[in-house]
């Protein structure tokens, strides 16, 4: 048990670098700081689905995130629901 609480802890701040370092600071911002109210509760499946989204191309996500576009039906899961309404709520005035 012990290695997978290691494993999950690893595969967390490894998001958590990747979400404050997407290359802009409008991704940088809106992603850190939903990785940093979200990921230390988020289990197994959460993350995979996190890491899924993290791999989008950032123009895409962009859109996604603030609702200039629909998320794709393969992306929509309750992590990109939550990310879509943190950044809603957070940076949509």
């Amino acid at each position: 048990m012990a290695q997978s609480r290691e494993s999950l802890e690893a595969r967390r701040k490894r998001l958590a670098y990747r979400s404050h370092h997407r290359g802009s600071k409008e991704m940088d911002l809106m992603m850190g700081s939903f990785a940093d109210k979200f990921l230390s509760a988020f289990g197994p499946r959460e993350l995979a689905e996190y890491e899924r989204i993290m791999t989008c191309d950032d123009p895409e996500l962009y859109d996604w995130l603030l609702g200039h576009t629909p998320v794709p039906h393969e992306l929509q899961n309750g992590t990109m629901e939550c990310l879509c309404r943190h950044v809603q709520e957070q940076f949509v005035r």
